[in-house]
């Protein structure tokens, strides 16, 4: 794209055009310094949409299990169920961590665990019911629509009735997650697992019209092309323009370390900084109907989540207390950032801070 298109484009977008996904492609192969100047415009947006506040969410990310029906190729945190490191927490010590993070005032119980075999929605219902039961006054987030699908086909019943049965025994808000890559021909690859996703989408939009809101990620870096993660935004935000149920955007930078995807040369070792910074961007510029994009701090490394902070971003996710998934895909920097820190790379760059609910309700 020529310097004078580019100014064009990223002038009309400002002013309220609508990017098609042709524009969004050119902008996601844009190799040279002008990946500043579309960083430039989404730090402009942002600013318009949600002025100079940076969020964040106190919580605790609590792992039940890495057993995992799915071994999905992006993946270093699921196991077999035989295997010597496997685990499954029992209901002792799923109260005893949800305990924990009750001394430590979290607003947010993030429930994880790889999608175990024997999990029906009973399962699931009864763990979140335990972590409810010490922490009520937390939002639990939790359960992708991978869970959903497979514990109602476990349980013989509609996900809809799934997802009224965790709403009622304590679920607040759904993960996002399992989306990876929206294009079947990648989930071939990455997830083959996983549900398709017209599933995904499905049970999103159902959950949304039940009046549950939930996260909406991305997974770039693995085996996608730019067109890949443009169509990937092109279904989210039809989504949000149908529902409003997304609360925000988690880009979700693939980890290669200890991947089956990386080890067997299938994948290149992870996004690059250009890639990152791109997919920030162009996200904020093309998702025209979201106002929230998260740094995930734990999948970039404190100073790149400050870039990412000025390339579109405003929201640091959570402080984590635990991220075991991050963890074991050699993510060096995903135990815990304390909000002080947060503070200080914020205000680095003019910005305020400010902690926020699970749904972005500003607390402070």
């Amino acid at each position: 794209m020529k310097d004078a298109e580019l100014k064009n484009l990223l002038n009309d977008v400002l002013e309220g055009h609508r990017m098609t996904e042709e524009e969004a492609v050119s902008l996601m192969m844009i190799r040279d310094r002008n990946i500043f100047r579309i960083a430039e415009a989404a730090d402009r947006l942002r600013e318009r949409k949600v002025g100079d506040i940076v969020t964040y969410v106190r919580n605790h990310n609590l792992h039940v299990t890495n057993i995992c029906k799915n071994l999905c190729g992006f993946c270093g945190f699921g196991r077999p169920k035989k295997a010597e490191d496997a685990y499954l927490h029992d209901e002792e010590e799923i109260r005893a961590r949800a305990l924990l993070a009750k001394e430590r005032n979290v607003t947010e119980i993030c429930l994880l665990s790889g999608v175990h075999p024997d999990f029906d929605a009973e399962r699931y219902a009864e763990i979140i019911s335990w972590v409810h039961d010490v922490i009520p006054e937390a939002d639990i987030h939790t359960m992708s629509p991978d869970e959903i699908s497979y514990s109602a086909k476990k349980s013989g019943i509609s996900t809809k009735e799934v997802i009224g049965m965790m709403r009622s025994a304590g679920l607040g808000t759904l993960q996002g997650t399992a989306a990876e890559i929206l294009v079947d021909s990648v989930r071939k690859t990455i997830c083959p697992a996983k549900v398709p996703t017209a599933e995904w989408v499905r049970i999103i939009k159902e959950a949304h019209s039940m009046g549950i809101k939930s996260t909406a990620t991305i997974l770039p870096g693995s085996v996608e092309t730019e067109a890949d993660r443009v169509e990937h935004l092109r279904v989210l935000r039809g989504i949000q323009d149908e529902t409003g149920g997304f609360t925000e955007l988690v880009p979700l930078p693939y980890l290669h370390h200890n991947t089956p995807l990386f080890n067997k040369g299938l994948a290149p070792p992870g996004a690059t900084g250009r890639t990152d910074i791109l997919l920030f961007a162009v996200s904020r510029l093309y998702l025209d109907n979201f106002d929230n994009i998260q740094i995930s701090w734990g999948k970039l490394g404190r100073k790149f989540t400050q870039v990412g902070l000025l390339s579109g971003g405003n929201d640091f996710g959570g402080t984590m207390f635990s991220d075991e998934v991050s963890v074991d895909a050699g993510g060096d920097e995903s135990d815990y950032l304390d909000p002080g820190e947060m503070k200080r790379i914020t205000e680095d760059i003019g910005r305020v801070l400010k902690q926020r609910s699970t749904t972005y309700e500003i607390l402070d």
